[in-house]
């Protein structure tokens, strides 16, 4: 189905339900993203790289005359239905969570007076390709909208990392909410998280010489319930204790960042397992970052797949990410003729791995998906996915392009 022909479908399901004009209703679309380089390493202030693709998640909206909140999603049972001023507590697991810290976030700065009616719909698999912050950021733009406020990207930024952070308690970083909404169409966005600096590089190679490949694990659950809060504060632990013993101020919440690459050269044999190996990765990974910018400016695949490989045997080894089914994609993906580079998407404990692909070899590539993974998972034969994706734009209001 054409992004088209959804968005259409959407707005009458809208229309149908709530009755509103169609001249009021309007649509957010807010892509998907990956990360090629850069795991796990936003919320130590670290460097990071990514595109937006083109899946999305779509936000078909209108105003109402009053102050509620009512939400239907297209993916999952149940209505959401509070006032922006009465808004409940999070609920855990409860897909409604992501509007109510919107209300929120926006609370913070902003009165909001306009509720709305909406229905929310995503179009790929759940898991790895920060469709949490995505929706949150859907929900965000919509509230604007029907409130008429002029709100910044960087604005926004901060808005989704309340959602996130501070509603919902997940200790990730910046760069989800960041590339869903800095990204440019055709563009990988390097970030520093350190001092929110962005830098964007055009696709270097001619059209069709790359494909982002998502394969779907079939593997759903939550990433508040998974080991990744646990993995941030470790890294946090292996800071503390650097940044200590050389006699360095330590701030309540510190960063690996904030240790010198002289200074973990000299500390690092000193870290206790498993923080050794948590600090190891941080710093090759960002080694690997500055490395795949050069490399993707020059056009060179070839080692930009070379990094996304070594990212991801980093994130299994050093990291400990990574849940059987993910370990077996990756595996799969980094052997398979056609796929420059694989690693996990997001934070590993679930949902997909991801690929630069040439797309020459999209049968090979499906067929030795097809043959290897449900041999080596037969539960997961009738539910995970294999996509073939291309770089997109910003999350923004739908606009007919």
């Amino acid at each position: 189905m054409s992004i088209h022909v959804q968005i259409e479908r959407l707005k009458a399901r809208l229309k149908q339900r709530t009755g509103c004009a169609e001249r009021d209703i309007q649509v957010v679309y807010a892509p998907l993203r990956i990360s090629p380089l850069g795991a796990h390493v936003d919320h130590q202030d670290g460097l990071v790289t990514g595109m937006t693709l083109d899946q999305v998640i779509l936000l078909a909206f209108a105003p109402r005359g009053d102050q509620q909140v009512r939400v239907e999603s297209a993916n999952f049972p149940g209505v959401v239905e509070f006032g922006l001023h009465d808004v409940p507590p999070r609920v855990p697991g409860d897909w409604g969570n992501y509007v109510r810290g919107a209300v929120l976030a926006l609370q913070q700065r902003h009165n909001l007076r306009t509720g709305i009616d909406a229905i929310v719909e995503g179009r790929m698999p759940i898991g790895g390709l920060s469709s949490s912050a995505a929706v949150g950021i859907a929900y965000l733009l919509a509230l604007e909208a029907a409130n008429g406020l002029q709100v910044t990207a960087e604005e926004n930024i901060q808005y989704d990392r309340y959602i996130e952070n501070g509603y919902l308690g997940l200790k990730n970083g910046i760069l989800d909410q960041s590339v869903i909404l800095m990204s440019d169409r055709n563009h990988l966005t390097f970030l520093d998280c350190q001092t929110v600096e962005f830098c964007k590089y055009a696709t270097p190679a001619a059209d069709g010489d790359f494909e982002v490949l998502v394969v779907y694990s079939g593997v759903a659950s939550s990433l508040a319930s998974t080991d990744y809060n646990s993995r941030v504060t470790e890294c946090q632990q292996a800071a503390r204790l650097m940044l200590e013993w050389a006699g360095q101020p330590v701030p309540e919440q510190p960063r690996l960042r904030m240790v010198s690459e002289e200074m973990y050269a000299r500390w690092e044999h000193r870290l206790p397992d498993p923080l050794d190996r948590r600090a190891r990765h941080f710093f090759t990974e960002v080694r690997r970052v500055r490395e795949g910018i050069a490399a993707w400016q020059a056009g060179d695949m070839g080692e930009m797949g070379r990094l996304i490989n070594e990212s991801g045997a980093s994130s299994m080894v050093n990291y400990e990410s990574g849940c059987p089914n993910l370990i077996t994609l990756y595996k799969i993906l980094r052997d398979c003729p056609g796929v420059y580079g694989a690693r996990f998407s997001g934070g590993g404990f679930r949902g997909s791995c991801i690929g630069l692909v040439n797309p020459a070899y999209r049968e090979e590539i499906v067929a030795t998906i097809d043959a290897r993974y449900p041999a080596a998972h037969p539960q997961m034969a009738n539910r995970y996915s294999i996509h073939f994706c291309h770089p997109d734009g910003p999350a923004r209001l739908w606009d007919g392009c």
